[in-house]
């Protein structure tokens, strides 16, 4: 029988050496974990020998591994000489299943990390951009499909979206644009009664509601709301490995889970947005009735005189834009999740961060388009 396994440490030609052998199997694991724990590094470098171990097994291994783990956390540069060729293979798979090594932290040149941060964060915003776009391309091959067989879209799934995005959201959306309407006119009127032209906050009122903050106040709740929701439920989906089974059966996601939802906000999105226009204009009236000292039927008049129709469209216009923008993120995003919960709470967050940021930027385009086309 082979006797227990042992370990001496003495000088070697580079530094300090450990010498293993006999038997280091699981049968003398006690003693062989008392001994190897009381061995301690003194030198730059430690030598490993173990060519005359006898016996091995994964206990063994475990335990010559975290001797030299304990080398390597005390600074030293850890090398080895290998056990008897039978015994080579396993030691090489428990060397495979241990922890990476930990690099040694090193100087922080705060400048250059900040580039380097920065390079990094710009390779990935391109890297998201590129994705998005061909994710956008892949929806209108999509829409190709559906237009050729109109058959394909599934018009239940659209008219569910639509009460869900579109019916539900009017509460809270008349909520806030009845609110942004009332503080829009009480500001102006304080302000302009400083130049004797109160009268003039109706058309303020008027094309701040109709041309930018309908339209925009609206898209940013619906993609709180809405965007945040489908990316939820996609990405739940896909934990749930439902978003394989449809690929599995044949069914394309793109058809089935982005379509509708992107066709249902695409139509929800308008139609909110004219709501938001009216109560807006409706919580202006109120202010100014009470502040410019006018009546209702003044109110409208004066509205009719300073907006025309273009100024409507202006708003409606970005509408279908803005739901698509989105829609297209907030499925994107869902689509991306992968096993965790923790991954659906996180693309969820950052697909209403990325929808909101969209929204905002292509606003901002519309508005330098607009007023060079001279709407």
């Amino acid at each position: 029988m082979t006797d227990a396994g042992w370990v001496k440490a003495g000088s070697g030609d580079h530094g300090q050496a450990w010498q293993f052998g006999g038997a280091w199997t699981l049968a003398h694991a006690t003693e062989l974990n008392e001994a190897s724990a009381r061995l301690v590094a003194t030198s730059e470098v430690v030598t490993l020998d173990l060519s005359t171990v006898e016996m091995l097994d994964t206990a063994g291994a475990w335990l010559i591994l975290r001797a030299a783990e304990r080398a390597g956390e005390g600074g030293a540069k850890v090398d080895w000489i290998n056990p008897p060729e039978a015994l080579q293979p396993l030691l090489r798979r428990v060397l495979e299943a241990g922890p990476e090594p930990k690099e040694h932290p090193t100087r922080r040149v705060l400048f250059l990390d900040w580039l380097a941060d920065l390079g990094e964060a710009t390779e990935a915003t391109g890297k998201q951009a590129l994705d998005l776009i061909a994710f956008f391309g892949a929806l209108v091959e999509s829409l190709g499909r559906i237009i050729m067989k109109p058959k394909r879209l599934r018009w239940v799934s659209v008219v569910s979206h639509i009460e869900r995005t579109g019916l539900n959201a009017l509460p809270i959306v008349g909520m806030i644009s009845l609110l942004v309407g009332v503080v829009l006119a009480f500001q102006g009127a304080d302000q302009l009664r400083r130049f004797g032209a109160q009268i003039f906050t109706v058309n303020m009122v008027a094309i701040s509601v109709l041309r930018e903050m309908g339209i925009l106040l609206t898209a940013i709740v619906v993609a709180g709301r809405s965007g945040s929701a489908f990316t939820a439920e996609i990405g739940a989906m896909q934990v749930n490995e439902e978003v394989d089974a449809l690929r599995v059966t044949g069914l394309d996601p793109m058809e089935v889970l982005v379509v509708p939802r992107v066709l249902a906000l695409m139509i929800s999105l308008p139609l909110l947005t004219f709501f938001a226009d009216i109560m807006g204009l409706l919580g202006g009236g109120i202010m100014s009735v009470l502040l410019v000292d006018i009546s209702f039927g003044q109110y409208w008049r004066i509205l009719n005189n300073a907006v025309g129709l273009n100024t409507f469209l202006v708003g409606i216009v970005k509408a279908p834009v803005f739901a698509m923008l989105i829609a297209l993120v907030g499925c994107f995003e869902g689509l991306r999740v992968s096993g965790s919960a923790e991954s659906v709470g996180r693309l969820t967050t950052r697909s209403v961060v990325e929808g909101i940021f969209l929204v905002i930027i292509f606003d901002a385009f519309f508005s330098v388009l607009f007023s060079y086309l001279g709407f």
